[in-house]
This record gives structure tokens, sequence and C-alpha cells, in this order.
């Protein structure tokens, strides 16, 4: 029982000696790249501002979160720092859309519709990421999402190879914020292993470049991609 005990403690420890040594490395590494406003605004511009989704309320309006990143990111466009925003979410059934109602936001605050694509299966940070880089060609991205997020999108989005800052866009306080950081926690080991072995997101399909056309990317040219998804779930 002695050892039984002593095996299990240790392990306990190498966890959380090894959770805590990722979550600095991870913050540590990514503190460099992640840029106030003023500074990505005076800067060589990039070639999109990637917009990380969240949470969309029942009557297709943002969440607060959502809405800040959204605000933020219109307000960095404006100011010439790309001029191209993608918008990367979870938009895996008919029912649930993230990307559509971001667009629909920005448009409504008049950034043209040809200016902004929307990536339907940013299911996860990492996805986002990936397919950043592999669909739409995006080598140069400025992301935008809270504070508390952001160094993980951005180790994720350096690992895989771009070149990549963020800003962070903490507007508001948010509720439920605790929960966040707790699981932020586990979300740094998981992302720090998979920037290792770097799996293929749950879709890729064929590329979309960030120079082209961001109305390419509109729903009606998105159905094959429902065809696809929806009888996979």
């Amino acid at each position: 029982m002695t050892v039984f005990f002593t095996v299990i403690m240790s392990a306990a420890v190498i966890l959380a000696v090894s959770t805590a040594a990722i979550n600095l490395h991870m913050v540590m590494s990514a503190k460099k790249n992640i840029i106030s406003i003023e500074q990505a605004s005076s800067g060589t511009a990039y070639d999109c501002i990637l917009v990380l989704g969240c949470k969309v309320k029942s009557n297709k309006t943002p969440s607060n979160m959502l809405q800040d990143r959204l605000d933020v990111s219109i307000d960095l466009y404006n100011n010439g720092v790309s001029d191209k925003l993608l918008m990367s979410g979870d938009h895996g059934t008919r029912y649930y859309d993230e990307v559509d109602n971001m667009k629909k936001v920005a448009v409504e605050d008049g950034v043209p519709s040809y200016n902004i694509f929307m990536d339907h299966a940013g299911f996860s940070t990492y996805e986002s990421m990936y397919r950043a880089r592999d669909i739409f060609r995006a080598k140069r991205v400025l992301i935008v999402t809270q504070g508390y997020h952001l160094s993980r999108a951005v180790y994720i989005a350096r690992a895989l190879g771009m070149d990549a800052d963020g800003v962070a866009c903490d507007l508001h306080s948010y509720g439920g914020q605790r929960y966040r950081d707790i699981r932020e926690v586990l979300a740094r080991d998981k992302a720090f292993i998979y920037t290792l072995i770097m799996p293929e997101p749950t879709y890729m399909g064929g590329q979309i470049p960030i120079t082209g056309n961001g109305d390419d990317t509109n729903d009606e040219d998105s159905q094959k991609f429902f065809e696809i998804t929806d009888s996979d779930l």
C-alpha cells in the first residue's frame, strides 16, 4: 500500500509540475507577440485580422465576449492594420452559426462584404490556426480574442509557422471567468501536444486565399461543407 501510494503521489506531482511548466512556457513564449491596439496600428500591415468565434445567443446576436472581439477587430480594420477580416468559428450544423453572425455585424459596421472571409469549420483554436494557414494561405496574422485565451492562440499560430501577433479585447468583465481560467490551463496542455503531433483539422477542403474575395466563403458557396459534416454528426 505504501509503495502504491508513493507511486500515485509521484505521478500526481509530475503531472502538476508538467502542467505548470507547459503553461509557463506557453505564456512566456507568446508574451512578446501580444501587443496593444496602438502597436498593431503603427506597424506593418497583416495578411488578415483573425477573429476567433465564441457563443452566439439564441436570438442570433453575439455574446458579450464575441461582440468585444468584433468591436476591436473592426477598429483595427478601420485603422488600416489589414484590409481583410477572417471570422473563424463554429458553423458545424445548419442550426448553430457563429461566423455568419460575425460577418453580419462587421458588414453593418461598414466593412465591405468582399473583405470579410468566413471559416465555417473553426471548431477549436487549433483548427482555426491550422485552417488560416492551409486553407486561407495566411502567413502574417493578427489574432483578436480575450486576454486569457490569447497566449494559447498566438503560441499555436507561431508553432504552425505563421508570423502571428495578438491583441486582447477585454472591453468588459465577463461572468464565469474563473471557470474559463481553470479550463484554459488544461487547454494549453492539450494545445502543446497538438503542436507537437500536428493532427489535421476535422475538415480541410480547397484553398480560399485570403488575398481573394471574401464573398467566396458566403453560405451559398458552403453547401458542400454541410453535405459532408451533417452526415458525420
